[in-house]
């Protein structure tokens, strides 16, 4: 069985989909792994790396996707082609908004796997690549406002006085949102955190961080364990409380999105507005609509000395760590459905992992919920 790794085509993109200790794995388990030429360039790896690693390297993405039963990537691709009928096509693939590229995933014949929609299980959570990049994201979240901030972060007592701990406030504690707690209370930093969900305070808090109430009425999470939407009355509840704590906060990080919906927005221009000179909020929701009004995508706004860094892919700012977890999480789920006697990977539909993932398949879009969803847009 023939695998095919693809460089990424985004130019900014420095994450790698797969590194050749994973080429190696899957390798010595019978795979025919094909690489394209410079594929590790971005984290100074070489391609005799991955040839002695057992892969072998082809001069461009068509040459190594052609006659490759399983072709792997890191983001969605412009479109289908250069895939032959039958391949499996894994990445990320955003199936809620791309629905042209799914259609031609359809009319192409390709199974297409999306990674973000690999269902938040026990038995899933080595291959759950959409939470190990939100765990880097948090991370780099809290230092890149740390780097900006014209603060220290941990109190300092000194000759000279003692400095106080710079506040911050930590909005939405799903996998991102814990990790930024995480290492702001790490750094020194006095932490505050709110969620929808109820439930996670027992982690907001064995994290050393307050957790913020505010009596909302009905809320909860999905089955995969995302926060559901709140009513207009609900936001604006939360709005009022949250203005108190960002007034306070010396840096704010926003983290809340709605799995395959536009984020929504939580602190308004009036919220940034009342925060003091010098603080930093970062919109970890930038790229699916923001959580701040006013922030935009790869940019740094200034809204009256207040700075809202709104940049995307914060797991592609330390890309040795993220195509690490990423190219785990991809070698365990291809473990997962591998098969040893015939050395192949076998789409097992009945499973539920490739139910909750697997979007086209036999020239159909397979997935309900994606197809619902494409049927009332049409």
């Amino acid at each position: 069985m023939k695998i095919a790794v693809l460089k990424e085509s985004d130019p900014r993109e420095t994450r790698v989909a797969m590194l050749p200790a994973t080429v190696e794995k899957l390798a010595g388990m019978g795979a025919d792994i094909a690489v394209e030429k410079d594929i590790g360039t971005s984290l100074g790896l070489a391609d005799d790396e991955y040839t002695k690693a057992g892969a072998t390297i082809a001069p461009d993405a068509e040459n190594a996707a052609s006659g490759a039963d399983i072709v792997v990537r890191l983001r969605k691709p412009g479109n289908a082609s250069g895939l032959d009928r039958d391949t499996i096509h894994i990445s990320f693939l955003d199936p809620f908004h791309e629905t042209d590229l799914i259609r031609a995933f359809a009319d192409a014949g390709v199974s297409a796997i999306s990674l973000e929609m690999i269902p938040r299980s026990t038995i899933a959570q080595k291959m759950d690549v959409l939470s190990s990049q939100a765990n880097l994201g948090g991370y780099v979240a809290v230092t890149m406002a740390a780097a900006r901030l014209t603060k220290i972060l941990p109190m300092m007592s000194t000759p000279a006085g003692t400095i106080a701990p710079a506040r911050v406030f930590v909005i939405g504690a799903g996998v991102a949102g814990l990790q930024a707690i995480a290492t702001a209370k790490r750094l020194g930093a006095v932490v505050e955190a709110f969620d929808t969900r109820p439930v996670v305070e027992e982690q907001v808090k064995s994290l050393g961080a307050r957790f913020v109430k505010v009596d909302l009425g009905e809320t909860g999470q999905t089955k995969d364990g995302y926060a559901k939407a709140l009513t207009d009355d609900q936001l604006s509840k939360q709005r009022d409380a949250m203005a108190r704590h960002c007034a306070s906060a010396d840096i704010v990080i926003t983290t809340a999105q709605l799995f395959g919906r536009k984020a929504p927005v939580i602190v308004t221009r009036e919220m940034v507005e009342g925060m003091s000179h010098g603080s930093i909020i970062v919109d970890m929701a930038v790229e699916s609509g923001g959580n701040v009004e006013g922030s935009e995508l790869d940019k740094e706004v200034d809204v009256n000395g207040v700075t809202l860094l709104g940049y995307g892919n914060l797991p592609g700012r330390v890309p040795v760590h993220a195509s690490q977890m990423f190219s785990s999480n991809m070698f365990h789920f291809l473990d997962h459905f591998w098969n040893k006697e015939t050395k192949s990977f076998v789409l097992n539909r009945d499973d539920d992992i490739i139910k909750g993932c697997l979007i086209t398949h036999g020239g159909d879009v397979v997935h309900e919920t994606i197809r619902e969803r494409m049927e009332e847009q049409t």
